[in-house]
């Protein structure tokens, strides 16, 4: 464990001080490791677009609901365009053979570009699904709009999807419903730019007040 012998203190008013990238980029890595996914969809006029996102958060299970932030539409959002004129989307998990290809999906392409073939990451369709998954992804879902949600703080859109089909190896469902991301080689992400393996701990019994927890499962390695 790292020493706190140098822990040093920051207030709002230095966060506020702080030069603008800089503030960026403490601000993006303050809420610790995130969801990372890359998120396809397909415009009106067909044409397809991938993007990578690390604000995806669960909502509920029953239905399935997902949610996601999409930052000020002060430029243009493909994504968001294409979600709210088509109303479908995919959700595909990141590994470390195409990290970097993509993080490189969040380089601003225009429109009339795609972001697969600018990457190299290919498309793949599955039945009663128009947007494109990528068929490097292990662990994908495709999902619909049901709720748009404006953010009057500071221009941010949080959409809400209702997943419609999951795909995943069938080594990584477990018994009781558990998805183990680590055996399907998904990776998390901090900030903007950094990205990291991902190693189980183990799973821990129902916490109730009367028990410490227990291992359901311990990893071992």
């Amino acid at each position: 464990m790292i020493s706190t012998a140098t822990q040093i203190d920051i207030t709002l008013e230095n966060i506020l001080e702080f030069e603008q990238r800089y503030r960026a980029t403490f601000i993006n890595s303050l809420g610790g490791f995130k969801s990372l996914a890359l998120i396809g969809t397909k415009s009106v006029n067909g044409q397809a677009n991938l993007a990578v996102f690390n604000s995806l958060f669960h909502v509920g299970a029953h239905p399935p609901l997902f949610g996601f932030v999409v930052r000020p539409d002060s430029v243009d959002r493909h994504t968001l365009k294409n979600i709210t004129e088509t109303g479908e989307f995919t959700v595909n998990q990141v590994s470390a053979e195409f990290f970097m290809h993509a993080h490189q999906t969040s380089a601003r392409y225009d429109a009339d570009v795609s972001e697969f073939d600018a990457t190299g990451l290919q498309e793949e369709y599955r039945p009663g699904c128009s947007a494109p998954f990528v068929k490097e992804s292990a662990i994908k879902y495709s999902a619909r709009l049901s709720e748009k949600i404006n953010v009057a703080l500071n221009g941010t859109i949080i959409v809400i999807g209702k997943v419609t089909m999951v795909s995943l190896p069938s080594v990584c469902l477990m018994p009781d419903g558990h998805i183990d991301i680590e055996k399907a080689g998904s990776i998390t992400c901090s900030g903007l730019d950094a990205y990291y393996a991902v190693r189980g701990l183990g799973r821990l019994t129902y916490a109730k007040t009367d028990r410490f927890p227990q291992f359901l499962q311990q990893k071992t390695s």
